[in-house]
């Protein structure tokens, strides 16, 4: 069953707890009869497509994602080639290539791709990560000169070095030669190196600039391997398995939270079934450690395997990350994902600590309706600033910054935008106007360097750039639902049909439903801060649902107070749980509406 227009037309006279505006997506009747009827799927899944615009021409490609279809020739990209041509060169003349990659998850992968595709070549490679306290995001000099004293004729930056205009330059001057590999917006200059990969250059006009960066760094290795088969290269050895490495595509393109739609839909798609298979040794470690026991999804690339992936760069050994991804040896992939679970748990705690403050001065200072947030403290650490900074954005519904400061008076800051935002954008304006050390980013997110005393100017330049791409009526954030459904509707069948459209992510949301009317039999809170509900309907149908850390949100409260009292509109998104073999459907609770 579905609702027709806004908030007020379903919820009457209930308030969202979160403050959002409930709305339907758009409903086009006659397109999802006709998916329906054509792919047999039920209308709640069929009403989904259609409010995600895929129409019957589109649809097949959409429910069977295929690379073989969907990749693009990586000749298209501007300067792909001339990269090509020199680490070709490279590999069959013996000489040694480098990788200098990010910190995070898309740096990580891209790097492991890289060195593992390098390695089963027959070349030579070694990489280098930097460390986020001590030596900061993108390339130096020093460390680029330190991998040509160590032999490497070229170094391929990946997920970073578009905007290294100045450090690059200075390398070139010290004999290092450079590739670039990146996917981070890019400004009418680029920087020196034998070549710029980047499908963001303002002078390239590819249609796939929202790939992560491990998606460029997989078509520099199938545009790679293609010239070394053309040039005979393995004749007398073995061709890597270009699919066998899709398994860490779809986790660094997962975790870049990058629109999971066209190719990169088909990466991920594929990725995810190459990691079920198990075959990277430090992917299955890190599963083990997560304890990720079923076929992985996208949920457990971004909140399982990816966090413990970044926990290495955030609090510890920026390195790790990139190592177990690339290692072959099982007992020292098992090592390094214990040590890097470890890490995340003392992330985690840092984390809660500094998410407590920042709170406390969001709320304290009123910022909170402001079109920009932006929080500072001295002693936050740096590597947990990201994590922070999303934090307070799905808090507060707004693009959000947080800012760590040094005793140097330097703040180390990182951002996370909401739909209609370009915050990449923002920043690399703020650094054009003088008003930032350094930085850059995409849309959704970004990173800086700004001093102490520039700040609150910082601020009001980025609050004013967002009041204006707002518009008129400010941001009013909107929490978007693909129909209702019933406690009893909620069944496993809807749940088999709902996984064909999967992969879920950025670009294709994970349908949400509402359920109207629900009666709470049971609320408690499990975990630190989780609220647990078991709702029923009159027909004696249960269904259980969890809200994630919400215990002392309004929502949580809402949650709470509902159980023996009178009913509550809910909206969520369905998932299987299984416990003990057992299957069940759970809704993973996204907001409440108290029925006044």
């Amino acid at each position: 069953m579905a609702f027709d227009g806004s908030s007020e037309a379903f919820l009457g006279v209930a308030r969202s707890a979160s403050g959002k505006r409930w709305e339907a997506r758009p409903d086009d009747s006659r397109l999802t009869a006709a998916l329906a009827q054509r792919y047999s799927l039920p209308e709640p899944v069929a009403r989904a497509m259609a409010a995600r615009g895929i129409d019957l021409d589109a649809a097949e490609a959409f429910l069977d994602p295929k690379l073989s279809r969907d990749l693009p020739d990586p000749s298209h990209l501007r300067d792909m080639d001339q990269a090509v041509r020199h680490i070709a060169d490279a590999i069959k003349g013996g000489q040694t290539v480098a990788v200098f990659g990010d910190y995070d998850v898309d740096g990580a992968t891209s790097s492991a791709l890289l060195l593992r595709y390098v390695r089963a070549a027959g070349g030579r490679i070694i990489s280098y990560i930097p460390d986020r306290i001590s030596e900061g995001y993108g390339p130096n000099v020093p460390a680029l000169v330190k991998l040509k004293q160590d032999g490497a004729s070229v170094v391929i930056t990946v997920d970073c070095g578009i905007t290294a205009f100045d450090v690059l330059s200075e390398a070139a001057d010290q004999g290092v030669a450079t590739i670039v590999v990146d996917h981070h917006v890019a400004e009418p200059r680029l920087p020196k190196a034998l070549a710029v990969v980047n499908p963001n250059r303002l002078d390239d006009d590819s249609p796939h600039g929202n790939m992560a960066a491990v998606g460029v760094t997989f078509l520099l290795l199938v545009a790679l391997n293609r010239t070394l088969r053309q040039e005979g290269w393995f004749e007398t050895r073995p061709a890597p398995d270009l699919m066998a490495l899709l398994d860490l595509v779809a986790l660094g393109t997962v975790c870049d939270v990058v629109p999971l739609t066209g190719v990169n839909r088909a990466l991920v798609a594929q990725g995810l079934k190459v990691m079920a298979r198990r075959g990277n040794p430090g992917l299955s470690a890190l599963s083990d450690v997560a304890r990720v026991t079923e076929a992985p999804g996208t949920y457990h690339a971004g909140f399982l395997l990816g966090p413990r992936v970044n926990a290495g760069g955030r609090v510890g050994e920026s390195a790790l990350g990139a190592e177990l991804l690339s290692t072959d040896d099982a007992q020292r992939a098992q090592v390094i994902a214990q040590r890097l679970d470890a890490y995340n748990e003392e992330r985690r705690e840092i984390e809660r600590i500094c998410l407590e403050e920042a709170i406390a001065q969001v709320e304290a200072s009123g910022d909170a309706d402001a079109p920009m947030i932006v929080a500072s403290g001295k002693g936050w650490h740096p590597g947990i600033i990201g994590i922070v900074a999303s934090r307070l954005k799905d808090r507060f519904n707004r693009p959000t910054c947080v800012v760590a400061l040094d005793e140097d008076g330097i703040g180390k800051g990182s951002g996370r935008s909401v739909p209609g935002i370009d915050l990449g954008s923002a920043v690399i304006a703020a650094r054009q106007s003088e008003l930032l050390i350094n930085g850059g980013g995409h849309k959704m997110a970004a990173g800086f360097t700004v001093a102490a005393d520039r700040l609150a100017e910082l601020t009001r330049f980025l609050c004013d750039r967002v009041a204006a791409e707002a518009g008129t009526g400010g941001l009013i954030p909107v929490l978007r639902l693909d129909g209702t459904v019933s406690v009893g509707g909620a069944s496993l069948d809807l749940i088999r049909a709902l996984e064909r459209l999967q992969p879920f992510g950025q670009g294709n949301a994970e349908p949400r439903f509402a359920i109207p009317e629900a009666r709470v039999v049971q609320a408690r809170i499990v975990g630190e801060d989780h609220v647990q509900i078991q709702v029923a309907d009159a027909m004696g149908g249960r269904l259980k649902g969890i809200a994630f850390r919400c215990a002392d949100t309004p929502m949580g409260q809402a949650l709470l107070r509902a159980q023996g009292n009178r009913p509550i509109h809910l909206a969520g998104r369905l998932r299987l749980d299984t416990w003990q073999g057992v299957e069940k459907v759970q809704l993973m609770v996204d907001d409440a509406a108290e029925i006044q």
